[in-house]
């Protein structure tokens, strides 16, 4: 039942920014913490930044100062925002939220790429 779509991603040249979208459905959003991740090709899934219920934030060390995470609780949907890009940012980016004893949710990802 629940659903994550992330929408946004694109091809943008070094410096530029882009804006994501992660639309859930299926959960009490108000109530959950969300995260972004994002998969680079020939690396492992990395964390990106997290924002809880209370709309605390943490980032990843290589995105701090660049990238903003924020939540809409009234359209259930959480953004990224992502300024200063870089080409080691290109990777498919990913929300994840979890429900306790339900485990981990994914969507499907969004293509980000940057250009030198």
């Amino acid at each position: 039942q629940v659903q994550l779509v992330e929408s946004g991603g694109g091809l943008v040249q070094a410096g530029g920014s882009l804006r994501l979208s992660c639309a859930a459905s299926g959960i009490i959003f108000a109530f959950a913490d969300m995260r972004w991740y994002r998969q680079t090709p020939g690396k492992q899934r990395e964390w990106v930044a997290t924002i809880t219920r209370e709309k605390n934030t943490n980032y990843a060390d290589s995105v701090k100062g660049r990238f903003a995470i924020s939540r809409d609780n009234g359209k259930g949907t959480v953004y990224l925002q992502m300024n200063s890009l870089k080409p080691e940012d290109t990777g498919v980016y990913y929300c994840k939220t979890a429900r306790a004893g339900r485990g981990d949710y994914w969507g499907q990802g969004t293509q980000v790429a940057v250009s030198s």
